[in-house]
């Protein structure tokens, strides 16, 4: 049926913000297509106001599947319950997250219902006439952008770049149809097992939910370098994100990059030191509302897209410039 579902991700009893940006991205086509927005939700102790939120945030059905099976993300498990709800509903569109859970479970999915995927995407749209999903995706490093179609299997998937899209606001007056399916037992069938949860220990808040991010690149010059951005993290209560470029240098860890091949991010404040610019980069942090660049070469590509640029040495100028935010705070309080 003429159906767009996105999936809702819910962890350790709450729903994720990325469920409103796919609700959000989803309105769109939904108004295109002339057909209801949906939202899948699975877990354990799924509370109504977590269903209730995704209606305000527009969705027009919740598809509700809520067992103590489904505590920790098992992909045969989760699979299981979707591969159930697709053949019972056949909706024409079905998307989530390009996060660790979509990028597990929707590629599984996919093959078991025998359709295509695309991954990754930054651009969903409707195609006039034939209805079909266009679904837009950076390829050859970023270069180009090509854009995929699924005419003849159904559903048509996809993940999306999170935080690509701001979240949908709730509008509490909304009514939507809510929609339970019991989970029927897979244990016997399920060959992995949830041993423990790690946690990333080197970031307070994971940088795709940070409000803050001071991210350093290649132009630092040395690892040593981002102690500097760390203190200035420190100080504002934020991350510490970094381009791809230091990342392969081992001056800081994956869950810290930022672009195309890391995390997409949409900070309040986004601070690019040393960073040049790659497309690759700037694809991933440019919906950032407030974009501060310093660099030494006046021709960067970063200042392209920032709000504020510094030119000249980092070097001399984060010294000072943490000082005096320092004074500042004190001064405040």
């Amino acid at each position: 049926m003429k159906e767009i579902w996105t999936l809702a991700e819910f962890r350790c009893g709450s729903l994720n913000s990325i469920s409103f940006e796919l609700l959000n991205r989803g309105k769109e086509l939904a108004k295109k297509l002339d057909a209801p927005l949906s939202s899948v939700i699975i877990g354990n102790n799924i509370k109504t106001e977590d269903i209730n939120e995704l209606i305000a945030r527009g969705a027009d059905k919740v598809y509700v599947v809520n067992d103590s099976h489904l505590e920790h993300f098992i992909v045969e498990s989760y699979a299981k319950v979707l591969i159930s709800l697709l053949k019972e509903f056949k909706p024409d569109i079905f998307f989530a997250a390009a996060t660790t859970t979509g990028r597990t479970l929707m590629p599984y999915v996919a093959i078991k219902m025998k359709t295509g995927l695309t991954a990754d995407c930054t651009g969903l749209d409707i195609e006039e006439g034939t209805g079909n999903l266009l679904q837009t995706r950076p390829a050859i490093g970023g270069n180009i952008l090509a854009t995929i179609k699924t005419p003849n299997t159904r559903p048509q998937m996809s993940t999306v770049r999170p935080h690509s899209m701001k979240p949908m606001a709730a509008d509490e007056s909304r009514k939507g149809e809510v929609i339970k399916r019991e989970f029927i037992d897979d244990s016997s069938e399920v060959k992995t097992k949830f041993i423990k949860f790690l946690k990333d220990e080197t970031q307070q808040v994971g940088i795709q939910d940070a409000k803050i991010i001071v991210a350093g690149g290649r132009g630092l010059g040395k690892a040593e370098n981002f102690n500097a951005l760390e203190e200035l993290a420190e100080i504002f209560g934020g991350e510490v994100g970094a381009s791809r470029d230091v990342v392969d240098k081992n001056w800081m860890t994956y869950p810290h990059q930022v672009g195309l091949s890391g995390k997409t991010v949409s900070p309040n404040l986004y601070m690019a030191i040393g960073i040049s610019g790659a497309i690759q980069h700037i694809a991933g942090m440019q919906t950032s509302e407030n974009i501060i660049a310093i660099n030494n070469d006046p021709d960067a590509q970063i200042f392209k897209v920032a709000d504020l640029g510094i030119i000249g040495d980092l070097n001399e100028i984060l010294p000072p410039l943490i000082k005096g935010i320092k004074e500042y705070k004190k001064k405040e309080a």
